[in-house]
């Protein structure tokens, strides 16, 4: 099943809510609002598996967008972050930017460049869940590897060749193919150069 993707916008400001609202479903977005941080963090498990991006004032009454911010990384929610700032807050946005939000948009905005901005965290979320799945998949495989398969794998690629993983591991170099011919089956990979890109997706997780 696949779902539209989902702007959430969480400010304090009633009307600006509703101005953010009517312009993002203008654009053809799905937008669900909130009046706080802690009604958003109540709200969003159901949303958990779902595309999005998070649009959120820095400074709000109770938890700030920073906060919220912080909140996100401790549960693991990786949901593109715009920040909402005003001029006085521009230093916040940039600690939020430090902190991994997409970008930052000053009040009064541009439509066109909040549009964007939203375009973008979409567009990036896709990209994460992609990348997310992409090293769960790679994850199961390994799973599947015997402790002698993974030994194997980890020397191969680190470009180490049959001979000197036959010596590191005091076995003949037919042992080590007939391991690597398996690393690469149960692996899926159609090559050494594919099978060193899990690796190295493995290794970013």
């Amino acid at each position: 099943m696949s779902f539209r993707p989902t702007v959430f916008v969480v400010d304090d400001d009633l009307a600006l809510r509703t101005s953010l609202k009517w312009l993002i479903e203008s654009a053809g977005m799905q937008v669900v609002s909130f009046a706080s941080a802690r009604e958003f963090l109540d709200a969003y498990p159901p949303y958990r598996g779902r595309p999005g991006s998070l649009l959120v004032d820095v400074r709000m009454p109770g938890m700030s967008g920073l906060e919220l911010q912080g909140c996100l990384a401790d549960f693991d929610i990786r949901l593109p972050v715009i920040i909402i700032t005003g001029h006085g807050d521009v230093a916040m946005a940039v600690r939020a930017m430090k902190a991994g939000a997409l970008d930052f948009i000053e009040k009064p905005f541009n439509d066109e460049d909040l549009l964007a901005s939203i375009h973008r965290g979409l567009d990036l979320d896709v990209k994460q869940r992609r990348e997310q799945l992409r090293r769960a998949e790679i994850a199961a495989r390994l799973a599947h590897l015997t402790p002698r398969e993974h030994e194997v794998m980890d020397l191969v690629t680190e470009g180490k060749s049959n001979r000197e993983i036959a010596a590191h591991l005091s076995v003949s170099a037919k042992t080590v193919e007939a391991h690597r011919a398996r690393v690469m089956e149960k692996m899926q990979a159609h090559s050494l150069a594919e099978l060193v890109r899990m690796a190295l997706v493995l290794d970013e997780s």
